[in-house]
């Protein structure tokens, strides 16, 4: 089977349709097979998305991106700082 890439609100979606399954007397598995995953997919977004909304999944999505960001920004001043360094090392009178 081909392997599918699904968004984080397409996971939601197919998580609360599962839980209405769940809640209506269906086992995991049928509910999963009714929505076309597995139940390791399943169990996975679950305890990824849980019980976030669409605008928890949005404050998520804008922390992970600003994190990206300071990352960047971290290693671009350590990359600064080692030439930096060097530099001064190979300025430093010998003697």
């Amino acid at each position: 089977m081909a392997r599918k890439r699904h968004l984080d609100e397409d996971c939601l979606k197919l998580l609360r349709e599962i839980e209405l399954k769940l809640a209506g007397g269906s086992d995991v598995s049928a509910a999963c097979r009714a929505a076309g995953i597995s139940d390791a997919t399943y169990y996975t977004w679950r305890k990824k998305l849980g019980g976030m909304g669409r605008s928890q999944l949005a404050e998520l999505k804008a922390l992970e991106k600003e994190n990206q960001r300071l990352k960047k920004i971290v290693a671009d001043l350590e990359l600064d700082k080692l030439i930096l360094k060097e530099s001064l090392d190979f300025l430093k009178p010998k003697g």
